[in-house]
């Protein structure tokens, strides 16, 4: 647009707003083995731009530049794990373009994904940690000028494919909102609100779904869920919301088990592929579905009354197939545990050959295509992968997320459909730290529980709901030396008999009462990996495929999973490469900002 615009903007088809103000905007897109980025920030200072492990300043690759008195500047920056600012001697940030007005500075520059520079962190399909910062002044006016609240973090997936499809304005919607919402005045609160499908006599098809976020309250709402719940309930489950995971949560709620749709804090809403889309409006349809938003309130501010909620776009004109979901992984209970104090412990759930071969054998024997997949655990998780078996051989991950944030949690496009087929198998593996805890985790609801699931976007629709699994809980128990419990099982948690340390115990009481070592979990972990597993396959309206409750072993496969090796670029390569740019560089003066329109 113009000799000073720089790259078109198309060149930067994803973008996002870091902060809460709208000051700061990020564009980017990839190019070739790099990733181009454009940075829009309402300051005539500097910009400060980092991929950070942890969300924070330590051990961070930062990127700083600006305009100073019409000449442009970057620099690749590194912070030790003492948050200590030191200028990265191999230079892997490129500038492409610079200019400053009366309001903004925009910096648009280029780095390889992986750039063989141990003080730069590698750009993969994962969740990146951005961090960002700016000041009013240059750098080079006051040295490192601190950026004082004009800071933040924010998780994104960079490496995102590409979604074109643009849909016609006129399309009809519905709105699932939050009436008058009481935020409480504490650091997180999960609310649940039951909603009842308005389009319920003809079939329709969702295509696309967008957050709509009450305004000013974009930082308050984190992420929301949407589940599709039992078709058996009635409307007087509609009369109120009430917090999550409460003791006191209506019943109806924990018939709302399956994800089918997941928005985050950066994220932009989800659209369905041309040839897909949710079906709704007939008796097999979702009609009752619960709403989940995590409110974060860190300040405890006092009064919020918060009306957000989602937007479903829907279209009378049917595309060739409906979407259906599959919940994969561990069966959410207390069978899943985790030890304290691990630095890592892995877990595993299997949606087994066996249920795969009788529910896709029996509906749709050509295999299904999964098209996107969200990856579910809570705050103890780290990583997660979906791993996929056929034959027995591992195929590529079907979906994989090393640097897990539970606050972001998106479905993620594959770059590729991928076909599932009877006898494959598909194992979602997640990884936990909890070097911070004193008693054990288990699986369950509640944040401080722990789930390790993944969801599964395909087509066409079959009935299959959930190809899970559980591990023998016997032998968990016998790791630590118990030898019997009292039978019949009459009260849950169920009660051990012997031996004497544990007698009249629960075995949640017993798993805490031992005395995790380091070296005594990780002997846990590589024992639970092999142990037999209870198969779940579920139908809808928890029906179940014959297979459910059979006993299955584990297939025996590669641990740890190989990843692909890194092909890296170094910043000396990238000068003699392709990689020459011209460099705009344009001062303009208050007159002129009527020709290059807003930045925001």
């Amino acid at each position: 647009a113009g000799a000073g615009a720089g790259p078109a903007l198309r060149s930067y088809p994803h973008s996002a707003v870091l902060d809460g103000a709208g000051a700061y905007r990020l564009r980017w897109g990839r190019r070739g083995s790099a990733l181009a980025l454009r940075l829009e920030v309402r300051t005539r200072g500097y910009v400060g731009f980092g991929l950070s492990a942890s969300g924070g300043m330590a051990s961070a690759d930062i990127v700083v530049g600006g305009v100073e008195r019409g000449q442009p500047y970057l620099q690749d920056y590194f912070t030790d794990e003492n948050r200590v600012l030191k200028k990265d001697p191999q230079q892997d940030y490129h500038l492409d373009y610079a200019m400053e007005n009366s309001t903004h500075t925009i910096l648009a520059f280029s780095r390889e994904l992986h750039t063989c520079d141990t003080n730069d962190k590698s750009i993969t399909e994962s969740t990146v940690r951005v961090i960002w910062a700016y000041h009013h002044k240059d750098m080079g006016e006051a040295g490192q000028n601190y950026h004082g609240s004009n800071r933040g973090t924010k998780s994104l997936r960079l490496l995102n494919p590409e979604r074109e499809e643009v849909l016609p304005a006129s399309l009809p919607y519905f709105d699932l909102t939050n009436k008058d919402v009481p935020v409480p005045d504490k650091d997180t609160t999960y609310w649940c609100q039951m909603f009842k499908i308005p389009i319920q006599h003809e079939k329709h098809h969702v295509t696309k779904v967008e957050p709509l976020i009450q305004k000013g309250h974009e930082n308050l709402v984190h992420h929301i869920l949407l589940y599709q719940c039992s078709s058996n309930l009635n409307d007087s489950v509609l009369d109120y919301g009430h917090e999550c995971y409460h003791p006191n949560m209506p019943d109806s709620f924990l018939t709302c088990e399956t994800v089918i749709f997941a928005w985050a804090i950066g994220g932009e809403g989800f659209t369905y592929p041309p040839h897909v889309g949710l079906s709704i409006g007939t008796a097999a349809d979702p009609l009752f579905v619960l709403m989940e938003v995590h409110y974060d309130n860190p300040s405890y501010t006092e009064g919020l009354i918060d009306n957000s909620g989602l937007r479903l776009i829907y279209t009378p004109v049917l595309r060739k197939y409906d979407a259906g979901v599959i919940e994969a992984g561990l069966w959410v209970s207390l069978f899943h545990n985790i030890p304290p104090g691990m630095p890592e412990f892995v877990s595993e759930g299997h949606c087994t050959l066996e249920c795969l071969e009788e529910a896709l054998g029996a509906e749709r024997p050509a295999g299904i295509q999964v098209f996107a997949v969200l990856l579910h655990a809570h705050l103890a998780g780290r990583a997660i992968r979906m791993r996929h078996f056929h034959n027995g051989e591992e195929q590529k991950l079907l979906a994989y997320d090393d640097e897990f944030d539970f606050n972001f949690q998106e479905f993620q496009y594959l770059k590729e459909e991928r076909t599932i087929l009877p006898g494959d198998n598909l194992i979602t593996e997640c990884h936990y730290s909890t070097v911070d805890r004193i008693r054990m985790t288990w699986g369950g609801l509640s944040t401080r529980n722990e789930m390790c699931l993944s969801y599964l976007l395909y087509y066409p629709r079959i009935n299959l709901t959930r190809c899970a699994s559980i591990p023998d809980i016997m032998e968990q128990l016998q790791f630590i030396g118990v030898k019997e419990i009292y039978r019949p099982v009459r009260t849950w948690p169920f009660i051990i008999k012997s031996p004497k340390q544990y007698k009249n115990l629960s075995f949640m009481d017993a798993m805490n009462k031992f005395k995790w070592s380091r070296s005594e979990g990780h002997s846990y972990n590589e024992l639970v990996l092999k142990l037999p597993v209870n198969v779940r396959c579920s139908k809808t309206d928890n029906a179940e495929w014959s297979i459910q409750g059979m006993t299955a072993l584990p297939p025996e496969i590669e641990r740890p999973y190989k990843t692909e090796p890194v092909i890296c670029s170094s910043s000396s390569c990238l000068s003699c490469s392709l990689f020459f740019t011209l460099l705009f560089v344009v001062h303009i003066t208050a007159s002129t900002i009527g020709n290059i329109g807003p930045f925001v």
